[in-house]
């Protein structure tokens, strides 16, 4: 009885332990759709998407898609998707079609169309990528390209109306218009283009005093390295090319050197990713270059240098009229180069403007004819005494080289761009000065401008733009004849045309009519 006991003990555990295995780990079967079949697979509970792959022995590409994703635990009856996916490049040469510029040209006669370039397509060699979703093509986009041959683009130049009656002048005239050069030559019915690139960023944009040459800043590579390059233009020749003075990053200053026949003084910056874009180097170079186009070795006269306060926006120059001084502005004074050490030799301290913005405020500087002053804008704390870095004050004032102790306010509130130039000897030995005066001084950082002419002394104020009633003209350096031949006359840039202003009797002469021209050079 008791043996017949035990055994009915023995058979009950082993029909418990039978049950409880049943029940704790139940298999399930899931479904794989790939490569065009579908594949049932039995694996136990609590599994994933990846055990159900390994044990149906399917192998995923770096590339193939699965859903849902390898490590999500499957449930009975689940559906899994597997999408191969596989990629190819393709390398193909390809044309590039030239792009066709027209330059509108008011000295000839309307409608007429001349070619000046002929366009040429260019040839590129471009990798694409394409993707294939189970054999089915869903993605064919450039991978890379490479530029075998630029293309070069079709300039026709169109005559449109000119309204404008030609003026006779002395020397010759450089303008840029949509980032293009042209020429006036001896008459503004006299008209030329120099450089119709396109890529003129007007940074620089200067004549030789011997009127042979043009310096010019084009726009960068779109690099983070290069905002600009320098380049020369001998411009009384038909034939000439551009040529590269291998200096790039000039934002303030460049200009010929006087006296020194196919020499450029230049600085520099450096690039910055913040605002405005740009660290000034405050240097100062010479280069050489010849006809050719070849050029020197770059010759250092001032090292790089703070600047000052502010000295992070740059530092200008101005030759003086004989070629032998070199005048400097920056945010907290005015004074000379010593063009031996490279050293400042201040004249004027400045009360630096508080923008409370990415730019600083540098004052214009213009030479007297015989060199011995200059003048320039001061910044007057007395428009705000208990904070003079926020004055909106600025004079208009003469400065003496010989006498540092004292300068002479020609005209006060002017504003801030009122930029002076002096003018040519007149006959009589005494000279104009031209400047901006701020329509609204105590807002001249946004105002707009009368064009101003008066005596050397300041007396005989006399407005040549704009008319009573029209807008103002935007802050400007403007340009004054070389010399009297054809009369008293002063060159300004109003609404994005050039116009010359006979300063004698007040006439105006319109010389443009693009609306978009923003440098001009008269020598």
């Amino acid at each position: 009885m008791r043996k017949n006991w035990v055994y009915l003990l023995l058979l009950i555990f082993l029909t418990a332990c039978q049950g409880l295995s049943s029940t704790s780990v139940p298999g399930i079967t899931v479904t794989i759709a790939v490569d065009g079949k579908e594949l049932e697979v039995n694996l136990p509970a609590n599994s994933t998407v990846q055990n159900a792959l390994t044990i149906a022995g399917v192998v995923i590409g770096p590339l193939d898609q699965v859903a849902p994703p390898p490590t999500t635990i499957v449930a009975l009856n689940d559906k899994i998707k597997v999408v191969r996916v596989r990629e190819e490049f393709v390398e193909k040469t390809e044309v590039v079609p030239f792009e066709q510029r027209v330059i509108k040209n008011e000295s000839l006669p309307e409608g007429e169309t001349r070619l000046l370039q002929p366009g040429s397509n260019g040839e590129r060699s471009v990798t694409y990528r394409i993707v294939y979703e189970d054999e089915v093509e869903v993605s064919n986009m450039e991978f890379k390209s490479t530029t075998l041959q630029e293309a070069v683009p079709e300039i026709s130049m169109v005559g449109v109306q000119a309204p404008f009656t030609p003026v006779n002048i002395s020397g010759v005239i450089a303008y840029l218009d949509s980032g293009n050069a042209w020429l006036l030559d001896a008459s503004t019915g006299n008209r030329k283009p120099l450089i119709t690139s396109g890529d003129l960023d007007g940074r620089i944009f200067t004549l030789s005093q011997d009127r042979e040459w043009l310096l010019f800043t084009r726009k960068g590579d779109g690099s983070a390295e290069v905002i600009n390059t320098l380049w020369v233009l001998r411009i009384n020749r038909d034939d000439a090319e551009p040529i590269d003075l291998g200096v790039k990053n000039v934002i303030h200053f460049a200009d010929f050197v006087p006296n020194s026949p196919q020499t450029v003084a230049y600085s520099t910056v450096e690039p910055r990713d913040s605002a405005p874009g740009w660290q000034a180097n405050n240097n100062l170079f010479y280069r050489k270059f010849s006809a050719s186009g070849t050029t020197g070795s770059q010759i250092e006269v001032m090292d790089a240098n703070s600047g000052g306060i502010y000295g992070w926006w740059g530092v200008m120059f101005y030759w003086s009229p004989d070629g032998n001084r070199l005048a400097y502005a920056r945010p907290d004074e005015v004074g000379t180069v010593n063009l031996k050490t490279g050293e400042y030799n201040a004249q004027m301290s400045i009360i630096p403007y508080e923008t409370r913005s990415d730019w600083a405020w540098v004052p214009g500087i213009a030479w007297s004819p015989d060199g011995k002053y200059f003048y320039t804008s001061s910044h007057n704390e007395e428009g705000n005494p208990s904070k003079p870095e926020s004055s909106t004050v600025f004079d208009l004032i003469a400065k003496p080289l010989e006498d540092d102790s004292f300068t002479v306010t020609l005209r006060s509130d002017y504003g801030m761009f009122a930029n002076p130039v002096a003018s040519a000897k007149l006959d009589s030995g005494d000279f104009y000065v031209a400047a901006l005066q701020a329509i609204f001084p105590d807002q001249s950082d946004n105002s707009r401008y009368r064009l101003v002419v008066m005596d050397q002394d300041g007396s005989n104020q006399k407005v040549l733009l704009p008319e009573e009633g029209n807008p103002g003209l935007s802050p400007q350096t403007v340009q004054w004849s070389p010399d009297f031949q054809q009369g008293v006359m002063i060159s300004a840039i109003y609404e994005g045309n050039l116009w010359i202003l006979d300063v004698e009797s007040g006439t105006r002469y319109q010389v443009t009519g693009s609306g978009l021209v923003n440098r001009v050079s008269w020598k």
